[in-house]
Parts: structure tokens; C-alpha cells; sequence
């Protein structure tokens, strides 16, 4: 067996099993701590989880797509060096959004006190890019804070670590989504709604025939 792992848009993943059943003979549904796992009449095997927790207990696949295009309430933050998106979903519908970028100096091959004075002022303007980023997720996301369902990040670890360390989004962080820091290309409106569509894709782990 083969195994490998695939990434299925929620408005896909009907039609992903569908085809699945095609290639395999058919196949059934069962539930297994927080999975759902379909066994096809030949031995496949497809896993299925989600970044948003453990999956309910679903036996149908008309019930397991309606499950992945629910259309939860999402915070979305997206960040990497001298940019930032922030934007506030209501499924994949963009309610409020706001994208800006910031002047980062890059590293100098200077030395000596020259360097030293080169990566003061990078911190420096780093450290007012974040600042800026965690006033817009302040400003869009805390007035939407008791129906949002999920925070979901994207874009460069260490930039979304040091947003998320402001003291005023301390009441997101429970709201962080299991995705982790999902991939994602230089902040742009077009980045958030990729975010999204990633965040609410299935992921499916699948066991076939070489």
C-alpha cells in the first residue's frame, strides 16, 4: 500500500469521495476518535481530519461535506516581514479586512559598531510593524470577539508569534485554530482568502495500491 496525503477543498470533498468509491469498488464510513475513515471493498483506506478539531461521529458523506462548508465565524492573520492581513469571515464571505505593509531593513554585511547600529534600527522598525499588525487584529477581530469560532494564521512563524504576544490579543489565543502557521504568500487580500480555503479543507491520509 501507498500512502500519501492530500489536501481537499470543502466544496470538494463529495465529489472527492465520490470518485474514490469509483476507483475502489465502493466503500463505508466508519468514525474512529475524531476520524472518520473510509474502507473501500478493495483495502483502501482514506483518513479524514480537520484543523479544527476532532471530526463528529459521521457516516454519511452527504453529512461529512455539509460538516466542511459549515460557515463558521474566522479571524484570520496573516504576517511576514514589513506586511500584514488582518480580516474578520463569515464562512468564505470577506466581511472586514485590512492589509498594510512596513519598511524592514534588511541584514547589512557591515561590521562593528555599524552592524550593531544596522540591527537596532531593523528591531526597531520590526518591532513597530507587529505593533501595527496587533492594533489591526485588536481593532477587527476583539468587537467580533464572542462569534468568532476560530483564529487562523498564516504566513511567517516568528512574525505570528510576536503578534500574538501583545497583551490586548490575549483573549484570541484560546481561539487559535489546531492548522498551526499555514503557509501563505506576501500578505495581499487574495492571501487571506487562501488562508481560508486551506483552513477549512479536509486533510485526507490515503492508503492505496501502489
Amino acid at each position: 500500500m501507498e500512502q500519501r496525503r492530500v489536501i481537499v477543498a470543502a466544496e470538494r470533498v463529495r465529489r472527492w469521495f465520490e470518485n474514490f468509491g469509483a476507483r475502489h469498488g465502493g466503500f463505508s464510513l466508519i468514525w474512529d476518535e475524531g476520524h472518520v475513515i473510509a474502507h473501500a471493498a478493495d483495502g483502501a483506506e482514506a483518513m479524514v481530519s480537520s484543523g479544527w478539531g476532532a471530526l463528529p461521529e459521521l457516516v454519511e458523506v452527504e453529512d461529512l461535506s455539509a460538516w466542511f462548508l459549515t460557515e463558521r465565524t474566522i479571524g484570520v492573520v496573516v504576517a511576514r516581514k514589513g506586511a500584514h492581513a488582518v480580516a474578520e469571515f463569515e464562512g468564505r464571505e470577506l466581511r472586514v479586512s485590512k492589509v498594510d505593509t512596513h519598511y524592514v531593513q534588511g541584514r547589512t554585511k557591515a561590521g562593528g559598531w555599524s552592524q550593531q547600529r544596522y540591527a537596532r534600527r531593523r528591531q526597531n522598525q520590526a518591532d513597530k510593524a507587529s505593533h501595527e499588525a496587533a492594533d489591526e487584529a485588536a481593532r477587527i477581530l476583539l468587537p467580533v470577539l464572542e462569534s468568532l469560532e476560530a483564529v487562523v494564521c498564516g504566513g511567517d512563524h516568528q512574525a505570528i508569534a510576536t503578534i500574538l504576544q501583545d497583551p490586548r490579543l490575549a483573549p484570541l489565543r484560546p481561539l487559535l485554530s489546531g492548522h498551526g502557521v499555514l503557509p501563505a504568500p506576501e500578505p495581499r487580500r487574495v492571501t487571506l482568502i487562501e488562508v481560508v480555503d486551506l483552513a477549512r479543507s479536509a486533510t485526507i491520509t490515503l492508503n492505496e495500491l501502489a
